[in-house]
């Protein structure tokens, strides 16, 4: 399987670069796994609605740039479906199954995602309702696909 994660801005922090590089290794036997940046718009702390879609917009072209035609894309959205780990496991299992092995997960910037990168998406996923940093998503995201993948193979690691 070839998982993409297409995200907005650069990550900086050392311990969430660390983080995100050993889970990538771990999957190694699993998957081919690939993260792509794509800038983020400069924007001042305060923004009009009109503001906010411009640079969602801008962001969102960025993206779909980065996005393979014949992906399965899974947009990380707060609006999105709540899975568990099991149901993740379960979805990218039939994925593979059902040849479709290039999923391709879209964390967006600060302020989400535009309606385009949402449109081209096959799947909408929701972590929480809560809103947490689109850096620490980055981890969050490759420790639930890796477990998705022990999950499948009936490995322990998941309780």
């Amino acid at each position: 399987m070839n998982i993409s994660i297409i995200t907005v801005g650069k990550l900086k922090e050392k311990y969430l670069i660390n983080g995100i590089n050993e889970y990538i290794k771990r999957m190694g036997p699993y998957a081919k796994v690939e993260v792509i940046e794509v800038p983020d718009e400069k924007a001042p702390e305060q923004l009009s609605d009109a503001e906010m879609l411009q640079v969602k917009d801008k962001e969102g072209e960025r993206i779909l740039a980065k996005v393979a035609q014949d992906a399965y894309v899974i947009a990380l959205a707060i609006e999105g479906e709540m899975w568990s780990s099991e149901k993740l496991a379960k979805e990218l299992d039939k994925l593979a199954t059902y040849g479709r092995s290039k999923v391709t997960f879209i964390i967006g910037g600060s302020l989400g995602l535009s309606a385009a990168v949402m449109q081209r998406s096959d799947s909408q996923l929701s972590f929480s309702k809560m809103t947490f940093p689109h850096q620490l998503m980055r981890l969050f995201l490759v420790e639930q696909v890796y477990r998705a993948f022990r999950i499948n193979r009936g490995e322990p690691y998941h309780k």
